[in-house]
């Protein structure tokens, strides 16, 4: 089978993305989540008189944690396809990948306090 190149290449990876984007919105709960709170948090950056680098860092960390989670469900995809029963190595990679997750969004709050009390208490 001939490889796609160039314009095609792009075309059909784009499809694929906008794929798996819309599965992600339809089976993953916490990805839906993180998608409203982008929107939400987009509203308020829009709001409060940051700097334009202050709203990409406030918006990208949102983004990042998103990033993380579509990489965290594929890790969980990919385990949950190979088999049901337990096994170590399946549960330290969900697990993995869930600490992923979860530093992302420590990262992000840590960001965001910090930004808003330099915003509002000085």
């Amino acid at each position: 089978m001939k490889k796609s190149t160039g314009l095609l290449r792009i075309l059909k990876a784009a499809k694929y993305s906008l794929k798996g984007l819309k599965s992600a919105i339809k089976y993953e709960t916490a990805f839906r989540q993180e998608l409203i709170l982008l929107v939400v948090a987009s509203v308020i950056v829009m709001l409060v008189d940051f700097s334009i680098y202050e709203r990409i860092l406030l918006l990208g960390s949102i983004g990042v944690v998103m990033i993380t989670e579509l990489i965290n469900s594929a890790i969980e995809c990919v385990v949950d396809r190979i088999g049901s029963e337990r096994h170590d190595l399946s549960g330290r990679a969900k697990d993995y990948g869930s600490a992923a997750v979860f530093l992302s969004l420590l990262l992000t709050i840590i960001l965001w306090i910090y930004l808003f009390s330099c915003h509002f208490l000085s």
